[in-house]
């Protein structure tokens, strides 16, 4: 089991802010992403970042969006669609919306719409 599981989802989403923000970006985008691929709406959201859940139990209360499948591309050096763990998949994934909304990428293309 990767060490990342167990990592609060909290401790690693100010990370993620913080580098959207940098990019001129807004927690507001990071969010909608979120959302996006967990199905959560914003009040659950807020209650696993407060609550401090693990990537584990992030995801697996998550209903993920069907669409969560045509993220691709690589991250940390790694292709997403390659990645044979689930849960891995998933965090990457996130990791991999988080990079498209920083680097100023259109939202309805980060949203896969």
């Amino acid at each position: 089991m990767s060490r990342i599981f167990g990592v609060s989802v909290a401790s690693v989403y100010v990370h993620y802010v913080a580098k959207a923000e940098r990019k001129g970006r807004t927690r507001a985008d990071v969010d909608e992403v979120t959302r996006w691929l967990t199905g959560f709406d914003q009040d659950e959201l807020e209650h696993h970042l407060a609550a401090e859940t693990t990537f584990a139990d992030f995801f697996a209360a998550a209903r993920m969006n069907p669409n969560a499948s045509l993220i691709t591309g690589v991250i940390c050096g790694i292709r997403v669609e390659d990645i044979d763990d689930p849960l891995m998949q998933r965090i990457r994934y996130l990791d991999k919306l988080v990079d498209e909304v920083a680097r100023g990428k259109q939202m309805t293309k980060v949203l896969r719409a």
